[in-house]
């Protein structure tokens, strides 16, 4: 796959002082599977309310936009409100929403989209459409990446969406995904490291920008994405719900050959060697790795999101993962058994990017495609249907749980 060029994007000029950098107000947040408390970071000035800023009949005032990301293995949706005192660099959450839906399940067998993931992906896309009609959402873009990019009845599961649900999936690219994803955690870039390397290691895909922080806001010189994903990599090489220390560390050189020739091309390593670059990842790998090094009993994103850890530390939880079966994963409160038998595949691909990168620490962002999407519909640099979803026809499988 060839390198993308992209225009520059808008970076948050918060302090970097400190080891745990502060979250951008209303991006801190914790979803859960059901949905999840509107609110900002802890340590802000002020807390949002569920009722706060509405008009009468419960409509937010001013503009609410909604971001839907669909990707390989998860959905999910956050609905905000700008801040007008800081030019559209920062948003309320006043609602989210996120569910595992394992879209991308024997899409690397088959080649396409399984009826049962696709009935599990409208039921949850049914759920964020509810939210988006009840919060008055004024823009509204949802966006699918890698399963669907893979899937050749794309087209057939789109329309499906746009009938039962109401909204209307818009694919993205690998390039334009690490894009928007960068502008969701640009607050975390230090600008007086001149390079930055931001990976998003999906559930389909691994996304890596290479990045200038030196201008006003950072301009992705290059960026790459490859088909190296938590759920293709577990279905294509996990025995039952196992991954072999044979295939862990088969995935670790297989990424790091994905990467070796851009790396190369951009003389990545080099400028590791001269002290000039800043490594920050955005997945739900790198957060979860975090939050065990944190020994944290559940997942707290906001202990997690914005913390610097060295790659020693990283490592060591990896080691200790490897060490342990799948029940014994599934135990763990920041794992649990929906996500037992993928975290050893993703462990994999941070681990082949950590070696081919030598950066001592890395940052860590639970924030991203969502995030990215509300900042540039705010700020006019990303389409955003006026048009609301309208109600899931009735007699298509109903969605189960509560909203």
């Amino acid at each position: 796959m060839s390198d993308a060029q992209t225009a520059p994007l808008d970076k948050d000029p918060s302090s970097r002082r400190s080891r745990r950098r502060r979250s951008p107000k209303g991006m801190a947040r914790n979803d859960a599977s059901n949905g999840a408390r509107p609110g900002k970071a802890k340590g802000d000035a002020t807390r949002a309310k569920s009722n706060s800023a509405r008009r009468p009949g419960g409509r937010h005032a001013g503009p609410v936009y909604a971001a839907v990301d669909l990707g390989t293995n998860n959905c999910r949706l956050l609905i905000a409100r700008p801040n007008a005192k800081d030019r559209q660099q920062s948003f309320t959450v006043v609602d989210a929403f996120s569910r595992i839906v394992r879209l991308g399940e024997g899409l690397g067998q088959h080649g396409t989209l399984s009826e049962k993931a696709m009935e599990r992906t409208v039921a949850a896309l049914s759920i964020c459409a509810g939210k988006i009609r009840r919060q008055g959402a004024t823009r509204v873009d949802a966006v699918a990446t890698e399963a669907c990019r893979q899937a050749t009845n794309y087209p057939d599961f789109v329309s499906r969406v746009e009938k039962e649900t109401g909204l209307k999936l818009r694919l993205i690219s690998g390039q334009e995904e690490a894009a928007i994803g960068l502008a969701g955690c640009a607050s975390l870039l230090n600008g007086s490291t001149p390079r930055a390397l931001v990976f998003d290691i999906g559930g389909g895909s691994t996304e890596v920008s290479w990045i200038d922080t030196t201008a006003d806001r950072p301009r992705v010189l290059a960026s790459r994405s490859v088909p190296l994903g938590v759920v293709t990599l577990a279905e294509k090489y996990s025995e039952g719900m196992e991954l072999s220390s044979a295939n862990f560390d088969l995935i670790a050189r297989d990424t790091k050959r994905a990467f070796k020739a851009f790396s190369k091309r951009h003389g990545i390593v080099d400028a590791i060697g001269r002290g000039e670059v800043q490594m920050v990842g955005t997945s739900g790998t790198i957060t979860t790795v975090a939050g065990l090094h944190l020994k944290l009993p559940t997942y707290d994103r906001n202990q997690v999101d914005g913390m610097v850890m060295s790659v020693g530390d990283t490592q060591a939880v990896i080691n200790d993962l490897r060490a342990r079966d799948n029940e014994s994963r599934a135990t763990l409160g920041c794992i649990g058994r929906g996500r037992s038998d993928l975290v050893l595949p993703g462990c994999a691909v941070l681990e082949g990017l950590t070696t081919l990168w030598s950066v001592p620490q890395l940052s860590v962002a639970d924030r991203g495609l969502r995030e990215g999407m509300l900042l540039r519909m705010m700020q006019g640099k990303m389409p955003g249907r006026r048009r609301r979803p309208r109600a899931r026809n009735r007699k298509s499988t109903a969605a189960k749980g509560s909203d």
